[in-house]
């Protein structure tokens, strides 16, 4: 049975659909082990965020198609319309792609690769991953790795706040020394926090409109939280002070920075504006010793950002692609290991018993010249006779390509013109000439 990849992801399918196929972690074991008995299917993973819900085994797409709707309880309809099916190695493409970050929403987001691993870690815990779900998962991580060590799909700013993150990269040539002060807790802010921390940076402080708020988020991150109105006396620890809140007036004024500056003996402060309208009054980059950035300036960086990673995703394709290729000549090539395995036992049956003739006459006094003669003929014959057999038929029946398949397999050259090159068939023509 095939490789199959199965699901539905953000271009596929809208957030309504994708919300409702979509997997909990702890619904992870028993979905997986009720989905292999429904399928009768012995491999399976499944991947499910906010942005996909995926299906990796071997079984077909109709009957995972048929077993969501059902697990899930929605209508199948809604889910012809919009699922998506590889199979293969455009199933082995389709897995490396999405570990390397380019199918996703964001073009070679990180987060994914972790989420592919959670995922195959989870199956294999539940023992739903065999050898053959184990290779291509294993092929896809080390492409994924591959990808991020040889191309710059993940260097360039594509987001608002990776954004920010790397341009405070810009100023301070150490960021794990800097404190951030973050202003609000919301989406962007979260994500702030975790590309700073990936930079190195510890020392957080959130501060938000309500304490609750804020304070979830500094559980999450190990930072600390406090409110607005607390800002003034936290600002001269901040080096970096990113903002995005929902205030319609400002939060931050030149006076209250101006104060932090003294404090700090003047020693720079970086601060991105991401909201809109501006939580920080413009006459704040005016100040000597600041640098501020708004969601304005980002955008420049964001659209290099995006280009440079265009470019990185087409050399990243190359290498998925090639991967992909070989993974798939490889695990087709395991296919033949049984008949392989099957004609190698066969020949060495015909050996030890022609083997054992030979020995039984040696030891009755027979000549071991002709013994020998005797034994490499006999051994010949009886080799070639089932490759004969079968060149006699493809000749007998006009079926020159498996003539031409059969030549390539046991070795020998190709047969120009498409002339008859049995024993059998060319023997009465050289009685003729006689």
């Amino acid at each position: 049975m095939p490789i199959l990849a199965l699901g539905i992801n953000h271009d596929s399918a809208p957030v309504a659909v994708r919300e409702r196929v979509a997997f909990a972690p702890e619904m992870m074991p028993s979905a997986l082990a009720e989905a292999r008995a429904a399928l009768d299917c012995p491999e399976l993973a499944i991947l499910s965020t906010c942005n996909r819900t995926e299906i990796y085994g071997e079984a077909t797409p109709e009957s995972v198609l048929a077993w969501i709707a059902q697990y899930h309880d929605v209508p199948m309809e809604q889910l012809t319309s919009c699922h998506y099916q590889f199979t293969d190695e455009t199933a082995v493409r389709h897995m490396m792609r999405v570990a390397c970050g380019l199918d996703s929403l964001v073009l070679g987001e990180p987060q994914i690769l972790g989420q592919m691993k959670s995922a195959y870690a989870v199956a294999r815990e539940c023992g739903s991953v065999g050898s053959t779900l184990h290779n291509v998962f294993q092929q896809v991580f080390s492409v994924a790795k591959k990808v991020r060590t040889e191309t710059a799909i993940g260097e360039n700013p594509v987001s608002v706040a990776f954004a920010a993150v790397s341009l405070a990269s810009r100023i301070f040539t150490d960021l794990s020394q800097q404190t951030a002060l973050l202003i609000g807790a919301g989406e962007t802010v979260e994500l702030v926090a975790r590309h700073l921390l990936d930079k190195g940076v510890t020392k957080l402080i959130v501060a938000n409109r309500t304490l609750h708020r804020a304070q979830s988020l500094a559980e999450e991150f190990g930072a600390e939280a406090i409110l607005l109105a607390d800002i003034p006396e936290y600002l001269p620890r901040a080096d970096i002070v990113i903002s995005s809140t929902a205030s319609q007036l400002p939060i931050l004024g030149k006076g209250a920075v101006e104060t932090a500056l003294k404090k700090r003996r003047h020693s720079p402060m970086f601060m991105v504006d991401i909201a809109v309208p501006r939580d920080i009054e413009p006459q704040v980059g005016k100040l000597d010793d600041v640098y501020l950035y708004t969601v304005d300036d980002l955008r420049g960086v964001i659209d290099e950002g995006k280009r440079l990673r265009e470019q990185a995703a087409e050399a990243a394709d190359l290498i998925v692609d090639a991967a992909a290729q070989d993974f798939m000549r490889e695990h087709r090539s395991l296919r033949a290991v049984d008949s392989i395995r099957s004609y190698r036992q066969q020949a060495q049956g015909i050996s030890k018993c022609e083997l054992e003739k030979a020995l039984i006459q040696l030891r009755t006094g027979g000549d071991p010249e002709q013994l020998l003669e005797q034994l490499a003929r006999s051994l010949t014959n009886k080799l070639i006779h089932a490759p004969t057999v079968a060149l006699r038929q493809a000749t007998a029946d006009g079926d020159m390509e498996r003539l031409r398949i059969a030549r390539e397999i046991i070795g020998l050259a190709p047969d120009d013109g498409g002339q008859q090159t049995d024993v059998s068939a060319a023997a009465p023509e050289k009685k003729k000439l006689k």
